[in-house]
């Protein structure tokens, strides 16, 4: 998998991520752990809401979605998130979903206080199996430049 640097990205750059599939043993064990509300944990329980169904804390939608743009753009060093200015979850997520991840950059610039890294502002846009959109994410993080100190990285 080839890995990135800030150097690497434009405005207008598009990745689009494999695919993961949402089991319901796992949302079970993630709301267990981080999101117990009965429409996360029992599908007969979820059955009675809104939901009309067991459907995946909206916090598991985003950890997935970390990992398949993590996974996808593979930086170099990895990227130091910095702030999220938009998170959204239009349609819920549900068990056997297939999630896939689209990526946009939408910013780039060096950063000032660190050469050695560069910002982007990037948008997330996961998509279940039938193309709704389950979550958008406006996003920066901090990410490695090629040249460090006038050194090139690749010796």
């Amino acid at each position: 998998m080839k890995e990135h640097y800030f150097d690497d990205l434009k405005v207008g750059d598009r990745f689009k991520s494999e695919t993961q599939n949402v089991t319901e043993k796992q949302l079970i064990e993630f709301a267990h752990k981080f999101d117990p509300q009965m429409f996360h944990l029992s599908r007969k329980a979820a059955e009675r809401t809104i939901f009309k169904g067991l459907i995946a804390s909206g916090w598991h939608t985003a950890a997935i979605t970390m990992r398949l743009f993590v996974r996808t753009l593979n930086f170099t060093e990895g990227a130091i998130g910095l702030g999220v200015d938009e998170l959204r979850w239009p349609n819920v997520v549900r068990p056997g979903d297939v999630l896939t991840v689209e990526t946009e950059i939408v910013d780039v610039r060096p950063s000032r206080s660190r050469p050695g890294y560069g910002i982007i502002r990037l948008r997330n846009v996961t998509t279940n199996q039938r193309g709704d959109i389950v979550q958008t994410m406006l996003a920066s993080a901090m990410v490695p430049r090629r040249l460090k100190d006038n050194r090139t990285t690749d010796t």
